[in-house]
């Protein structure tokens, strides 16, 4: 699977016309800056979820193989089973998977308007550069605080649910 570099470097072996009073504008500056946030910590909390998921795994096989043995285990599966409740109470708490898919639909979202807009396709079609940038500013912000928003209803949503939890 390639890393994020790779595909940044792939990426960067296309030669788009960006105009400069596009590259330059504070439209394209948010996007750029977005699109890269959101990409680099989707790929961030992909990784957590991973390994997080892994270790999980990994010790709950050791667990029914450790009791196989002739030794005293007791304790060291004790301790496995509490590192696996530990690791997924902190998945649980971060939402790493959740946040991995949520941050990448958003950058691809953001991908798919950077297209958009360079094409001069869909919403962008028809329009002059400073129409289109208003519209690339409305659409941009329109998904980035979509996405907050979900994250927003997402986080009240589970502190509601903890406050439900007997104690």
């Amino acid at each position: 699977m390639p890393t994020n570099k790779n595909r940044d470097d792939k990426a960067s072996n296309y030669s788009f016309d960006i105009p400069e009073t596009v590259r330059n504008s504070a439209v394209w500056v948010r996007l750029e800056d977005q699109l890269s946030w959101y990409d680099n910590n989707s790929v961030k909390n992909h990784r957590w979820s991973n390994w997080l998921k892994l270790i999980q795994t990994v010790l709950a096989l050791l667990i029914p193989i450790a009791n196989l043995t002739p030794f005293d285990v007791k304790w060291a599966t004790a301790g496995a089973g509490t590192v696996i409740a530990l690791l997924e109470a902190i998945q649980q708490l971060k939402q790493y998977s959740t946040l991995w898919v949520t941050y990448r639909s958003t950058a691809e979202n953001l991908k798919h308007e950077k297209f958009l807009f360079l094409s001069a396709a869909g919403p962008y079609r028809g329009l002059q550069e400073s129409e289109r940038l208003i519209q690339l500013a409305e659409r941009v912000e329109e998904r980035v605080s979509t996405e907050h928003t979900n994250w927003f209803k997402e986080t009240q949503r589970a502190i509601s649910e903890q406050k439900k939890e007997p104690v």
